[in-house]
């Protein structure tokens, strides 16, 4: 498994030359925060009550001839205007390609406030370059469901 200071550069590395291009990107992306507020879970903690979502992104490319797989996962929590968030980021080999943090948990990467904001700017960098010029990025959005079982990250 990558270090999280080689995946940082690596990230940066792949933003810059997203920006300028060089990269066709595979991005598969799947989110709850669409879906009808009154089917989304709650949880309450000191008496609020939080809204919860999640998304999904599954980033692939070739880089420097080999294939490069990242899966970002964020659990966000709404409460009114107050927002809290718990993010991971998993490198799986290419096989595993599935929306599942019990299945991603062995190839988690421990990430820093830094190593989340990277995979940010690279996912923000991803969607200008899209809007730009649409045959650099295949772009699969779905809708997902989520249920919680007594878990919190």
């Amino acid at each position: 498994m990558k270090k999280e200071t080689e995946l940082m550069r690596e990230l940066t590395e792949l933003t810059k030359e997203t920006r300028a291009g060089r990269i066709h990107w595979d991005i598969q992306y799947q989110t709850t925060e669409y879906n009808d507020p009154a089917q989304k879970p709650v949880e309450e903690e000191d008496g609020e009550k939080w809204i919860v979502d999640e998304c999904f992104v599954g980033y692939h490319c070739i880089h420097h001839d080999k294939e490069f797989l990242l899966i970002t996962y964020e659990q966000f929590y709404t409460c009114g205007d107050k927002k809290k968030s718990c993010n991971l980021i998993f490198l799986p080999p290419d096989g595993i390609r599935f929306f599942d943090v019990d299945v991603l948990a062995p190839y988690a990467v421990t990430a820093d406030q830094m190593l989340v904001y990277e995979a940010h700017m690279l996912w923000l960098t991803i969607l200008e370059v899209y809007k730009e010029n649409p045959t650099l990025v295949k772009l699969d959005v779905t809708p997902r469901e989520l249920v919680l079982q007594n878990k919190r990250f």
